[in-house]
């Protein structure tokens, strides 16, 4: 039995899986796309063969073993980001597993492979101040820096995720009474995040310089396309270094753009604004995914503990008033 090429399997992936059968979204073939495009460099370079050369049969356990490692080890990858990119390679060999039967054996190996599991630690969000160093940081003399005040002053407000920022239009922006940006989100979720005053006052004049279509990106790169996600990352971490020399407190800290997210999750919280209502800001599915910002600032419990009051009284331990009541408490 002939087995398809590694191309033609990852080709007919994108094209009949995830665009055709899944109808997936463009985040998530963007996702894919980036997994593969590491996947393929690890191969090239540890094997030697061009990626078009590579074999379905290369990409065995050992081979992806070698690749998680070099994802959290050289690049630097969390491990909830690894556990992403092995999501990915999961569900290209589930669709091997149909498309080529000879390959079962190796298919059913590979999705052994577990997720590995992780502890997770408090969110890393800024504050005020440090919200205020990073938004002065960029130079407003040049085309770049006004760009990047603006994106970053925009991404603090409203807290739009990398992929939604990076991806708004100026059809995208309303100004005026209720001035605010629509973006499509995670799980195809259309929804309107509204703009302050001064954002939107800043956001208008940034692009009346700019001019263009309805459909061109409201933050472009410097030869005109879409920011790409790691170029927003790079332009994060570059004015963040500027943003430490007047913020000693950004030294120890991680910023990432996602942590410009929980800045405005964490802003809206102290400003009193209701678990539910940050949920539907930032587009998570339930107020529980929402919950890990009360957890996130000791300054929270430290105003709950602040309400409590000791009455001077010693707390009585619970006695059941029935038989059958003590007996149960009693297991």
């Amino acid at each position: 039995m002939t087995v398809s090429s590694l191309q033609s399997l990852i080709q007919r992936f994108f094209t009949d899986r995830l665009l055709n059968q899944l109808g997936a979204s463009q985040y998530t073939v963007a996702a894919y796309r980036d997994m593969f495009r590491l996947l393929l460099q690890f191969g090239c370079k540890l094997l030697g063969r061009p990626p078009s050369k590579l074999l379905t049969e290369d990409l065995d356990v050992p081979f992806l073993g070698q690749f998680l490692q070099h994802l959290e080890v050289e690049r630097g990858n969390c491990t909830r980001t690894r556990n992403n990119r092995l999501a990915a390679i999961h569900a290209f060999f589930q669709y091997v597993a149909i498309s080529e039967p000879a390959l079962a054996l190796q298919c059913q190996r590979v999705l052994a492979i577990p997720s590995k599991r992780y502890e997770r630690g408090p969110v890393e969000f800024l504050t005020e101040e440090e919200t205020a160093a990073l938004v002065a940081a960029p130079n407003p003399g040049t085309w770049i820096g006004r760009r990047d005040k603006t994106l970053l002053l925009v991404a603090v407000q409203t807290g739009l995720r990398n992929s939604e920022i990076t991806s708004l239009r100026h059809q995208d922006v309303e100004f005026g009474t209720g001035a605010h940006v629509r973006c499509l989100g995670k799980g195809r979720k259309m929804r309107c995040t509204p703009l302050r005053p001064d954002v939107a006052a800043v956001l208008k004049e940034w692009l009346s310089q700019q001019g263009g279509a309805a459909a061109d990106p409201v933050f472009p790169s410097s030869k005109g396309g879409r920011l790409s996600a790691d170029a927003f990352q790079r332009l994060v971490s570059r004015h963040i270094a500027t943003a430490r020399r007047t913020c000693p407190s950004l030294m120890p800290k991680k910023v990432t753009p996602h942590t410009l997210r929980h800045a405005a999750a964490m802003a809206l919280l102290h400003n009193g604004v209701d678990l539910s209502v940050i949920a539907l800001w930032l587009g998570h599915e339930s107020t529980e995914t929402t919950q890990i910002y009360l957890h996130a600032d000791m300054r929270l419990k430290e105003r709950a503990l602040a309400h409590s009051t000791s009455s001077g009284l010693t707390p009585d331990r619970f006695r059941p008033p029935d038989p059958l009541l003590a007996f149960l408490e009693g297991l």
